[in-house]
């Protein structure tokens, strides 16, 4: 997440609540983009350090753990930009020209000086946050498939040009014997039955044999999954999309709940202000009178129903607003009790850290420290295979 505020409930039902349920399923690297924050926002840099805090202490109010994930800041890890300046000297600026987000972000940031390198380029920067960590998935929305689609299309132009080492096929072969007997036999096999016969089956036990080998280096594993398919060494292997659903949360105004259209109700809202703001909310611009009919379908309150909610109430709220036999405040009434129902326990895991910020310190150092670690490990792969480790 880019550190630009603090956030709201669109982020918590649309991203953390989906991280939170992740971290128990994968190992997963959850960072603030502090980088990717200057490329909008490059001449207002006062704010990100505060908004990084603001941003790390939500994710943990919310529920994402420190100890099932690693947490870090993207500009502690600088192997990012190495990566984002290696990948950039082979990504075609045509390429990033197309990312649907390159136009649609000029025009609606009209404001803002947006004919940067950095903006242009900022895609690459987010090649290199995933492809750092060799991450097999990344959970997005349908509007960010495009992203991790050049990212893989990145990734394999990168294992097309400095893929094919000298003398692959012996390194390759080399790299079999390691796996003992038995497996090696099996690898072998599988290969065979991919190639010579197209059995996807094959290729996927063989990928499954070679994800459990604990005695193979990591340039080994990789020279093996391209040796497979009878390409040459994978060493960036292409990221898949996790599509995961995200609601549409509307803020109170109606339009899509944002931090720039400042419509928003944020993670640690006080009681009273979840309740003035839900009170002050749009709703069916029909019910002008208390005894006039609405429609639900036009009533951007409906939308926080759908998400709080039980079908009961969801009943009770659509009769009483067709029939006019409750009032818009009637309406609202269960929203602000599940709403601030929903947020006690936020406020109380807030509360903790916000009480000692050595603590969130520490998470943010140690988070950082192992995300680099990770991330030094690819880029030596990385330096060797184009050929300026230089040690």
């Amino acid at each position: 997440m880019r550190p630009t505020g603090r956030l709201h409930l669109g982020h918590y039902h649309g991203v953390l609540k989906n991280w939170i349920q992740l971290q128990h399923e994968y190992e997963c690297y959850f960072f603030v983009a502090d980088w990717h924050a200057l490329t909008t926002h490059y001449d207002e840099p006062y704010d990100i350090e505060q908004f990084t805090s603001d941003t790390v202490l939500d994710w943990l109010a919310a529920g994402v753990s420190p100890g099932s994930a690693t947490l870090f800041v993207q500009s502690r890890v600088p192997e990012h930009a190495e990566l984002h300046l290696l990948l950039s000297m082979i990504t075609p600026v045509s390429w990033l020209e197309r990312v649907p987000s390159y136009k649609d972000q000029q025009t609606r940031l009209a404001d803002r000086d947006l004919s940067t390198y950095g903006f242009l380029g900022y895609p690459v920067l987010q090649s290199a946050d995933i492809l750092i960590y060799r991450a097999g998935n990344v959970p997005v929305g349908a509007d960010q498939v495009a992203h991790v689609e050049l990212t893989r299309e990145i990734a394999r132009r990168f294992n097309h040009i400095y893929g094919r080492e000298p003398g692959f096929e012996q390194h390759a072969e080399a790299a079999v014997k390691k796996m003992g007997k038995k497996a090696a036999r099996i690898y072998v096999e599988h290969r065979r039955s991919y190639q010579e016969r197209g059995d996807t089956e094959a290729l996927e036990k063989a990928q499954a044999l070679l994800a459990s080998q604990q005695n193979l280096s990591v340039g080994d594993r990789e020279r093996l999954f391209g040796y497979l398919e009878g390409g040459g060494r994978i060493i960036l292997p292409e990221p898949q999309a996790m599509l995961t659903e995200v609601p549409k949360v509307l803020g109170m105004d109606g339009e899509k709940m944002s931090k720039s259209l400042d419509n928003t109700i944020r993670l640690r809202e006080d009681p009273a202000i979840v309740e003035q703001k839900i009170l002050t909310m749009r709703t069916d611009p029909a019910r002008v009178r208390r005894n006039d009919p609405g429609d639900p379908d036009k009533c951007p309150v409906f939308s926080l129903h759908e998400i709080y909610s039980t079908s009961e109430v969801k009943r009770w709220a659509t009769q009483g607003c067709r029939s006019a036999g409750i009032g818009c405040v009637d309406c609202k009434g269960p929203l602000i009790d599940a709403i601030n129902a929903e947020q006690a326990p936020i406020r109380e895991r807030a509360a903790q850290f916000e009480s000692d910020p050595d603590m969130l310190r520490s998470i943010l150092q140690e988070g950082s420290e192992k995300a680099r670690d990770t991330a030094r490990e690819t880029l030596e792969e990385v330096r060797g295979a184009i050929g300026i480790l230089h040690r």
